[in-house]
């Protein structure tokens, strides 16, 4: 049965090294786009931060959607209404605050409107998000956050202090969270029912398609949901060893055009 809707992760897959969408990449998407093809960016960032992306890219007409905060939002691009919505609790909020206090790992929480820190010396990895995401950074206490609409939690540092805090999690929360890295410096933490793999099923349904005329491609551990739901499941060569287990095929790497490779070879 041909594709009819194709997931595609941004960092480290639609954009190459230089965090660039290259014209091989554009066109391939252009023409699959003509065919009929919807094109879906899945992506851990707000809308925010892709904005510019579905610009460039030209998916931002009605029938266009996005899926943002790692599934957390399924949205119209033309409208930014929301097709899909689901959260954290402030409950969950406090936890994790607290955990990243024993920890001593800075944290932030992402919503539609920017990102919320209590950390007074606001991390620098959490500027550099807020940077690539184009996004404001408000300093709130804890208790000023219990009226937000809080859509994935970030705890972000140095990698290899994000690897020893890992095991440090008690498993009575990463078995009620996802929680997964995104980048060798961001763990991402959203509701369990909350991935990637969930809102391309949502969203498959929406429009009418079954899971075997999906396709996605990434190539890291926060896309191992969408491609294990997808009919065709595409990790890019520079992609995760582990994720690589699971693909139907892999494509060429990012910085060798391989979303425009995957869509030519498996879809066009």
């Amino acid at each position: 049965m041909s594709i009819k809707l194709v997931a595609i992760d941004i960092d480290g897959t639609l954009l190459n090294s230089q965090h660039q969408i290259t014209p091989e990449v554009y066109q391939a998407i252009q023409d699959a786009k003509k065919a009929g093809v919807k094109i879906v960016i899945a992506t851990g960032r707000p809308i925010s931060g892709v904005k510019r992306i579905l610009s460039e890219l030209n998916l931002l007409d009605e029938g266009d959607y996005v899926i943002t905060f790692n599934g957390g939002l399924v949205q119209e691009t033309a409208t930014g209404k929301d097709v899909v919505k689901e959260g954290l609790s402030y409950a969950d909020y406090l936890e994790w605050e607290y955990l990243s206090r024993k920890l001593d790992i800075p944290m932030h929480a992402s919503l539609k409107d920017g990102m919320y820190t209590a950390n007074r010396n606001i991390g620098k990895y959490t500027v550099y998000e807020a940077q690539l995401v184009d996004s404001p950074v408000f300093y709130r206490t804890p208790e000023e956050m219990a009226d937000k609409d809080i859509i994935k939690i970030m705890l972000v540092d140095e990698a290899e202090k994000l690897d020893a805090a890992l095991p440090q999690i008690p498993s009575a929360m990463t078995e009620r969270f996802n929680v997964a890295k995104s980048a060798p410096f961001y763990l991402e933490v959203t509701p369990k029912t909350v991935n990637k793999g969930q809102a391309i099923k949502q969203l498959s349904a929406l429009l009418g398609l079954t899971m075997d005329q999906t396709m996605a491609i990434g190539d890291q551990e926060n896309d191992r949901s969408m491609l294990e739901v997808v009919g065709t499941a595409v990790v890019m060569e520079n992609g995760s060893a582990e994720l690589k287990k699971i693909a139907t095929h892999i494509t060429k790497s990012n910085d060798e055009h391989g979303v425009a490779h995957a869509i030519r070879e498996w879809v066009l």
